[in-house]
């Protein structure tokens, strides 16, 4: 038991944001349908106003484990080229639990008759608790755990740019651009306890039809941050009928699993996936872990989008 109690605190430091050289974002498995929380040039993209919810229970039965929940809301404008968004994400790991909230603006240009670039703009701010008094350590008086941080509210910037058309779509991104500082106060000054490290994100995606009622969907989804081994997903997924969908996903050093989603109609999808982690000695304690995604297509601005269903 104590051994698990020490491998918490070390997660939680590590992903919450405290570990200097680290991936501290938030994965999802989902990520092909979450696109706006990994790349604002996506805002306004699914010619709807869309709101997508995500639920992610991250190795189930394992204390302090990370839970994280994303919320977005997107629209194209009146203007065709242009798009807005509205991002809400709160990721909690151990004593730690940072929420985010941005905004997001995209410039939609037709670069030819098939095909489009988008470039985004986001802003918002991250806020961060972390209850460190209450963490059982090797030593008890350091000063780093000394105190607890509370609603430490920190701005950001992120830029993305994606480039899509009917059947592919690529895109590069860094959601925080300011490596903001976190520090404690105690005698006799601020101690430095961890940085926010910039991530960079590519993603593509393509559909390859096979029959009448089948097609193949490959998606990838890469993550890239200094000092901190690459880390991509790989996912391969089949459309079945037009409505179903059945994949398997594969994320290096880190997981494998599979995920099913489902057009309940032509405006609501719901998804489910469930990885199970091989690459850290937590699988041991860990029951996988399980993702859901909820999306909704509230109004349509071109007609064409209803007989033709968009999959990105």
């Amino acid at each position: 038991m104590k051994k698990l109690k020490k491998i918490t605190v070390v997660l939680a430091l590590t992903f919450g944001g405290y570990a200097l050289n680290a991936q501290q974002d938030a994965m999802y498995t989902h990520y092909m349908n979450n696109t706006l929380v990994v790349n604002p040039g996506y805002a306004g993209n699914r010619d709807a106003m869309t709101v997508t919810a995500l639920h992610r229970s991250q190795w189930v039965d394992f204390k302090g484990a990370p839970i994280t929940q994303t919320l977005t809301l997107h629209t194209p404008l009146k203007n065709k080229h242009i798009g807005v968004g509205f991002s809400v994400l709160n990721d909690k790991i151990g004593p730690i639990n940072n929420t985010s909230v941005y905004v997001d603006f995209a410039y939609i240009m037709q670069i030819t008759e098939k095909s489009k670039l988008a470039l985004g703009l986001s802003a918002g701010m991250n806020i961060l608790q972390a209850s460190l008094t209450g963490l059982q350590l090797d030593q008890q008086n350091d000063i780093a755990f000394q105190n607890n941080i509370n609603n430490h509210v920190t701005p950001n910037f992120g830029f993305g740019a994606y480039y899509y058309r009917e059947r592919f779509y690529a895109g590069i991104s860094v959601p925080n651009l300011l490596q903001n500082s976190y520090s404690v106060t105690a005698e006799p000054g601020a101690t430095l306890i961890g940085k926010e490290q910039r991530h960079y994100f590519f993603i593509a995606g393509t559909m390859i039809p096979l029959a009448d009622n089948l097609a193949f969907k490959p998606t990838t989804y890469i993550k890239v941050t200094p000092a901190a081994p690459v880390e991509a997903d790989l996912t391969a997924s089949f459309i079945i009928m037009k409505k179903l969908l059945v994949g398997a996903m594969f994320r290096t050093g880190d997981a494998f699993g599979g995920l099913v989603g489902l057009d309940l109609t032509s405006q609501f999808h719901i998804g489910y996936s469930y990885d199970w982690s091989y690459g850290l000695k937590t699988f041991k304690y860990n029951q996988g872990s399980h993702e859901i995604i909820l999306r909704y297509d509230f109004i349509f601005f071109d007609k064409k989008r209803i007989r033709s269903p968009r999959y990105f």
